[in-house]
């Protein structure tokens, strides 16, 4: 929400087409055909998806750069001709950590959620490149960052 607490989590594993999955692509994002058989079409998860999202709030979107994955969602949307649930504003995590470098004066080495996860003292050792485990990452960076960046009370 607003607040950036948690008031609703699922996770899907969305069919894929496994004709455009290099074995590449597969090995870095652990894609097995086997596991993802009975995974269900994006029209049943954006369907899902849109029953989550509270009702009569504006929703935006937010995100390590997100504007990936709005491209990704407006265009599953589209495709599965159901009407596009998000305001048109986004707000990313990079911006975010490039403002606290601002204010902070430190220089950041990169705007990517590793980098921003390790200045904010996040990020363990062995920390594999999963979607969900992206996920709550950001999660933590984007309110490590808010707190960072939040108006301190007069002494």
């Amino acid at each position: 929400d607003s607040r950036l607490v948690e008031i609703a989590s699922a996770e899907w594993k969305v069919n894929a087409r496994p004709e455009r999955i290099s074995d590449e692509a597969a090995a870095i994002f652990g894609y097995d055909a086997d596991v993802w058989a009975q995974a269900p079409g994006i029209r049943q998860v954006l369907t899902e998806l849109v029953d989550m999202l509270p009702k009569g709030v504006k929703v935006i979107p937010a995100g390590q750069n997100v504007r990936m994955d709005v491209i990704f969602l407006e265009r599953g949307f589209k495709n599965c001709e159901i009407p596009y649930p998000f305001d048109y504003h986004v707000i990313d995590l990079a911006t975010l950590y490039y403002s606290w470098a601002l204010v902070s004066g430190e220089e950041p080495a990169a705007l990517s959620l590793r980098q921003a996860a390790l200045t904010a003292g996040l990020l363990g050792d062995g920390v594999e490149h999963r979607a969900m485990a992206d996920t709550r990452l950001t999660l933590d960076s984007f309110r490590h960052y808010i707190g960072a960046l939040a108006p301190k009370p007069p002494n």
